[in-house]
């Protein structure tokens, strides 16, 4: 039997089954070896012929655009941001182009597609598009446009379903160039301070700021491109991103959207009325120097206006009469003259050096003996000229250091590319002529050359206690959501002049709007200190007999000033020139509404004024929506003796409303005087009569008197007030 147990080769069972292992092992061993080698070899030995297999089987790189930050206000509205635009072309000699499908095809043929286009962009007929395709079919063109224009995405995805369009690539020849559009939610709000970009995405695909804050922050905002490609995988050609785009970082801006709105409407409002050439208005925070709004608008054609040059940041340009406060610094604070020295102005004429100097009231025989505060007040040249001269005719160097040490010169280093700089020249400057009428000339704001925005600082400074601080325009920098760097108010000067000396100029600031030249500039509302300014423009080296410049620069509330502000309008054509009247009523109507859009009142600390309606008036009409509204509005109604639906109103004691019931009789007409529209409409519409309504309020008078029999079908004419 043990035989029997045993194969025929003689080896017991157990034996046979580790002999099966055994053999299955060495096939895996050469097996593995096998898959080892193969690796080895295709990894190491046929490394260059497999790499070029891979490349054969991928399509050449593209770029993966990044998406350009955006930009937004202080309070985080959305100012400007990118979309996607793209250009439309045919490219008449691709390879698979077929020439009698595209001329004679009904379905994918030219004339279809005439047709859908016309209907589509509606800037040419069917006829007119046909014969624009042929024209570019006979020019054999590689880039003919389809429409001229730009198309957003979707009109992009649109057109690619059109006839002929629809077909392949390789087909039809249609293909389109993809640019970046900066849009601005806001319109012109603060646009040119903003800035544009190129339209054009470059080569390393990224856009590019062309001005503004898009140009200065241009690096940040770009983002970093990054690249895919197109493989074959499984058959099929698969987009793999092999290095993913970086989005560029969002900047968040001082600009507050609604201080900027009433800033641009203001202005623009003026700019239209004496039809300027062109106008800037600038809003800064006293004590952070951020800018709540920047407009500056210039006329484009007769009647309208669109953010132009900034100006405000850019003009080097001669200040005027706001620069006399500038000189009215230096000389008390060198002891030249106190407020109360009295200064001859004469009759409004005064001959220096064969020169002619004028007063703007030298029609009306000057100014006379005044004060030298008054000569603030009523911005008299020849009256800041003479106290100028008294001080500094024998040494003008000393007034003009006088002028820096106020940190007029001193660069504010703006974050807008292509700000320019105040310029003050010393009499020994071996570049600028300095002659013998410089000195008085320069007092009252010629012959020097100051951005507004320099001007505005230096306001600014005398609001801010004599602290002068640089504008800022940016907040924060911000990448997904995260703060990456913050901007706070940086000092340039801690003190501009001593604390006599500012308090003498801020009450000089103050007498120009309550009895100077800035009385146009006095509001019942807020109070507004500030200087007027009016100056012949230079062009060519020669001063426009034509052209002037009205400007005012001031704060508000003058006692606690929040906001300092400029306004400077150029060459207006209606009306005299004037400082206070022209950019001085824009100040005031920014102040104004700046301060009403911000009042703020503890309504439960206000007294109850004893005139005022607690119980509003109530219309007759259905009981119950009666009962309802006055429980809602927590107002008690006695309402002990209805009876029927509907009730009339009076007023009871104690603020009560008492509802006595409307008798309504059966084949009579009721009354609906006192009633709203809705309640008479429905009563007398219930009873079978016609209705027709005139006014509105509640019901006066009826043309069918109550208790009338009822005819039905009749119609009743109402009058509502």
């Amino acid at each position: 039997m043990a035989e029997e147990n045993e194969n025929k080769e003689g080896l017991p069972k157990d034996n046979r089954v580790l002999l099966y292992y055994f053999f299955i092992v060495i096939l895996i061993c050469i097996i593995a070896a096998g898959v080892v080698f193969r690796a080895f070899k295709t990894a190491f030995i046929e490394k260059e012929k497999w790499e070029k297999v891979a490349e054969s089987q991928k399509r050449r790189d593209r770029t993966v655009l990044p998406g350009r930050g955006n930009i937004y206000s202080a309070d985080g509205k959305l100012m400007a941001t990118s979309v996607p635009r793209y250009y439309t072309y045919i490219d008449f000699k691709t390879d698979g182009f077929s020439r009698d499908t595209f001329l004679t095809s009904k379905e994918n043929g030219i004339d279809s597609l005439s047709h859908y286009l016309a209907r589509k962009f509606k800037n040419r007929t069917a006829a007119n598009y046909k014969q624009h395709l042929k024209k570019g079919l006979e020019s054999g063109s590689r880039q003919y446009p389809v429409y001229e224009g730009r198309v957003s995405y979707t009109d992009l995805k649109e057109m690619k379903t059109f006839p002929y369009l629809r077909l392949h690539r390789y087909k039809s020849g249609f293909y389109e160039r993809e640019q970046v559009q900066r849009q601005k939610p806001f319109g012109s709000l603060a646009s040119r301070t903003i800035g544009d970009i190129y339209g054009e995405i470059e080569a390393s695909g990224i856009t590019k700021g062309k001005n503004g804050l898009e140009l200065q922050y241009d690096s940040l905002l770009r983002g970093v491109p990054g690249v895919s490609s197109v493989r074959r995988v499984g058959g099929a050609w698969t987009n793999v991103t092999e290095i993913e785009p970086v989005d560029g970082m969002d900047i968040i801006t001082t600009i507050d959207i609604n201080i900027q709105d009433i800033t641009e409407k203001s202005l623009l409002d003026k700019l239209k009325e004496i039809d300027a050439e062109s106008g800037t208005a600038v809003v800064m925070e006293v004590a952070t120097g951020e800018i709540k709004a920047i407009t500056n608008m210039g006329r484009i054609r007769e009647g309208v206006y669109a953010e132009t040059k900034n100006h405000a940041v850019a003009d080097e340009i001669e200040p005027g009469s706001t620069f006399k406060v500038a000189s009215m610094m230096v000389a008390l604070e060198d002891g030249i003259c106190t407020p109360g020295d009295t200064v001859d102005t004469g009759n409004g004429v005064y001959m220096y050096h064969r020169a002619r100097m004028t007063d703007h009231n030298m029609n009306r025989g000057g100014y006379g003996k005044i004060t030298a505060e008054q000569t603030i007040w009523y911005s008299s040249n020849i009256g800041v000229a003479k106290i100028i001269l008294k001080g500094y005719e024998n040494n003008p160097t000393k007034f003009v250091e006088g002028l820096y040490r106020l940190g007029l010169t001193i660069p504010l280093d703006l974050e807008i590319p292509g700000a320019g700089r105040a310029k003050i020249r010393m009499p020994n400057d071996s570049v600028n002529y300095w002659s013998k009428t410089t000195l008085p000339w320069m007092s009252f704001g010629y012959e020097t050359q100051i951005p507004p925005i320099y001007t505005l600082a230096f306001f600014n400074a005398i609001a801010n206690n004599g602290k002068l601080i640089k504008p800022i325009f940016t907040k924060e920098i911000v990448r997904n959501g995260k703060t990456v760097q913050t901007f706070s108010t940086q000092v340039l000067k801690p003190s501009i002049c001593s604390d006599k000396t500012l308090a003498i100029i801020k009450d000089m600031l103050l007498g120009v709007v309550e009895k100077g030249t800035g009385s146009a500039v006095h509001s019942d509302i807020i109070s507004i200190a500030g200087k007027t300014g009016t100056a012949q423009i230079a062009s060519g080296g020669v001063y426009r007999t034509s052209g002037h410049q009205v400007a005012f620069c001031g704060y508000f509330p003058a006692e606690q000033p929040k906001y300092s502000c400029i306004v400077v309008i150029r060459c207006p054509r209606n009306g005299y020139p004037s400082g206070g009247t022209m950019s001085g009523a824009v100040v005031r109507s920014i102040a104004e509404k700046v301060y009403a859009s911000s009042m703020a009142f503890n309504v439960k600390s206000m007294e109850v004024d004893s005139t005022a309606v607690l119980v509003p008036p109530t219309k007759h009409g259905e009981a119950k929506a009666l009962e309802k509204v006055l429980g809602k509005l927590n107002i008690k109604a006695d309402t002990d003796s209805l009876e029927t639906g509907w009730a009339v109103a009076r007023s009871g004691e104690n603020g009560k409303i008492k509802l006595k019931d409307l008798t309504v009789r059966e084949g009579l007409v009721p009354s609906v005087i006192g009633m709203g529209a809705k309640d008479a409409v429905y009563l007398l519409e219930s009873v079978g009569l016609q209705v027709t309504l005139k006014g509105s309020g509640r019901v006066t008078s009826q043309s069918v008197a109550a208790g009338s029999r009822i005819s039905r079908g009749q119609t009743v004419s109402l009058v509502l007030k």
